[in-house]
């Protein structure tokens, strides 16, 4: 039996500057850093994960800090955007305003979809956009940062669609349907939508089409990965075995103690699966998610040797 994604889960990018992406994301996106970690397969390596209020499935955007690390490339065959959610249509005017009092690269409010959406860059030109709820049904949003210095009327308050990019459109549009069961909403010539879960903003993936553009270069500016979201720990070992059983490579079931995940790569694409649970909440206090520097259990003997290896970044925000 195989489980049915849920939805999108979270994104994973590079930045040049963990503190740069710190102010960026919580002082002007409104974001809540919610838990500030180690990359479990570099532990010389800042992980930090923004999110909403209290860090729920389907609304974090997180970031590795590899020191020393070169630029990326835009191009093909790469996941070219990351999507925000944003209650309505005001919030996304507010937005519009909040960058451009900020100096923030954008492109304007167009239309996507049906929807508004506001393209816009960080300091590393990696790219995003906001999406309107205010014609929206499916998949629930969260909690938006009740402490953030973003209106909680305006804020973001979860992950909205991701735009992947590719010159093996068709192939990976099957794989999609046929491996991960994907709802095919929209079906043009460059373009697909799929849907999972209960859909809408926090459950679809938007598939373009580039077979003139250079293969994209990995690096900071550009995003190593995005991950699905799956219920629990039967359903992500469902997936292990549904991987065994089409000789898929994989990574194997992997215990992240925030979640638990399961990777993939299709084509150029590295795509994880995760788990709802257990969260971000069991290991600090509401007051004070992200101002410490977090481990899980099985790093924690190593908490000397990690504290010596990064370089301090101050997050402490509840003074």
């Amino acid at each position: 039996m195989t489980y049915p994604l849920l939805g999108i889960h979270h994104v994973t990018a590079v930045t040049s500057s963990a503190e740069k992406n710190y102010e960026f994301f919580t002082n002007v996106l409104g974001m809540r850093l919610v838990k500030k970690t180690v990359n479990q397969d570099d532990i010389q390596t800042y992980h930090t994960f923004y999110a909403d209020d209290r860090g729920n499935p389907g609304t974090d955007m997180t970031f590795f800090d590899f020191p020393g690390y070169h630029k990326g490339q835009r191009g093909t065959n790469s996941i070219s955007c990351t999507g925000f959610r944003v209650p309505n249509d005001a919030a996304v005017e507010y937005y519009l305003n909040r960058f451009d009092e900020m100096g923030v690269k954008h492109e304007g409010i167009q239309t996507l979809l049906g929807k508004q959406v506001l393209p816009f860059e960080d300091f590393d030109g990696q790219r995003y956009q906001l999406f309107s709820d205010e014609k929206n049904t499916g998949i629930a949003a969260g909690i938006p940062w009740q402490n953030g210095p973003v209106p909680t009327d305006k804020a973001i308050y979860g992950l909205g669609p991701v735009e992947i990019t590719v010159s093996y459109f068709d192939e990976f549009k099957q794989m999609m349907q046929e491996i991960y069961q994907m709802d095919l909403i929209i079906d043009e010539d460059e373009m697909t939508v799929f849907e999972m879960g209960e859909g809408g903003n926090g459950g679809q993936l938007i598939l373009r089409k580039d077979t003139k553009s250079p293969v994209a270069v990995p690096g900071f500016g550009e995003v190593h990965h995005v991950a699905f979201r799956v219920a629990d720990h039967t359903a992500i070992k469902a997936w292990e075995a549904k991987y065994n059983q089409l000789m898929m490579r994989h990574s194997g079931w992997v215990d992240r103690f925030y979640f638990e995940a399961l990777y993939a790569r299709v084509g150029h694409i590295l795509i994880e699966l995760s788990t709802d649970g257990p969260g971000f909440m069991g290991d600090e206090p509401y007051e004070t998610l992200g101002e410490s520097l977090s481990l899980p259990p099985f790093l924690e003997s190593q908490r000397e040797l990690i504290e010596a290896s990064v370089r301090p970044f101050d997050t402490t925000r509840s003074k």
